[in-house]
């Protein structure tokens, strides 16, 4: 009982951190104009992902993994199944988006503005909804992903248990669409983007005349900072979703032998990562800060708040 009250504590804490969180990443850069860059619609679009997942899915997740059954019925099991799976195929999809964003604005600055616009950045939050929602609810609803099964003995603790489970052929393709494949990708993107930046800085810093180009350095140091920060976000996703893929691949293979323990484990350190980006955000962007502290102190409600310079601190 004791561990069920800690359980329910440690997870209740991490679903509050996830809505609160991207819920000011959303009225920040929703309510200030200053906010409103290709760049900040990509994370206001990736923080309505992990708001909702916080909101709809979380939630019924944390009754499921304490008491290791489902009280919801199959009809909403499946629902949430297809949810799950999309907010969070969505969420490695913005920020495969925003590592495209980010090598542009520091390996081609001068074409930046040209070729990451607005309707550029409609397109990459529709494929990042659209994509992952065909792919879950078709996968789900068709039965595909159990495509096999059907004899298999697949141990679960009680009747009514609400688990998503994959065939061999499913768990890699899965995998490799949700997490992988895009994963891969960003990680070279980034690298790429780091090393164009050093080579960047070094120019900048054998040029004499330091006064002349104080505005240059101040924008390209402003660009690598974002870089890094955004890197990071990825980081984290990565540490904290590969076990859970890992471990997706890998149980058809052992016959799905891996206790609902483990799995619970790295489903939750997966989901965490959608409370650790705002926390991100917070603690490197000096504009995530400031409106933090407007929004808490009710400020946003004076007039003219939303015209806010709250970009001067950058």
């Amino acid at each position: 009982m004791l561990i069920n009250i800690s359980m329910y504590t440690i997870i209740c804490g991490a679903i509050l951190l996830t809505i609160v969180g991207n819920i000011m990443v959303i009225i920040s850069v929703s309510h200030f104009r200053k906010l409103h860059t290709p760049t900040n619609f990509l994370i206001l679009s990736l923080a309505t992902a992990d708001f909702l997942l916080g909101l709809t899915v979380m939630p019924y997740s944390m009754v499921r993994s304490i008491t290791a059954c489902w009280f919801y019925g199959d009809l909403f099991c499946r629902l949430h199944s297809c949810i799950d799976m999309t907010l969070c195929t969505s969420s490695i999809f913005h920020l495969f988006f925003i590592a495209v964003d980010r090598y542009f604005a520091i390996c081609h600055p001068l074409h930046y503005s040209r070729k990451i616009t607005i309707p550029v950045i409609e397109v990459y939050i529709f494929v990042s909804w659209s994509i992952p929602c065909l792919y879950a609810f078709g996968l789900v609803l068709s039965n595909v992903n159990i495509a096999g099964l059907e004899d298999q003995e697949i141990l679960v603790p009680c009747i009514g248990s609400c688990s998503l489970v994959f065939n061999k052929i499913s768990s890699i393709i899965t995998s490799l669409i949700c997490f992988f494949i895009p994963g891969t990708l960003m990680i070279g993107i980034y690298i790429h983007i780091f090393s164009v930046a050093r080579k960047q800085v070094k120019l900048i810093n054998n040029i004499p005349n330091q006064r002349k180009n104080n505005k240059k350095k101040v924008f390209v140091n402003a660009e690598n900072k974002a870089a890094r920060t955004l890197s990071l976000v990825m980081g984290v996703f990565i540490l904290c979703w590969l076990p859970f893929f890992v471990l997706t691949v890998a149980d058809p293979y052992l016959n799905f032998s891996i206790s609902d323990d483990i799995y619970n484990t790295v489903l939750w350190l997966g989901y965490f990562n959608s409370a650790c980006n705002p926390i991100i955000y917070g603690l490197f962007y000096p504009w995530f800060k400031k409106s933090f502290v407007l929004i808490l102190t009710g400020k946003i409600w004076q007039s003219g708040s939303a015209s806010s310079n709250i970009l001067n601190d950058m």
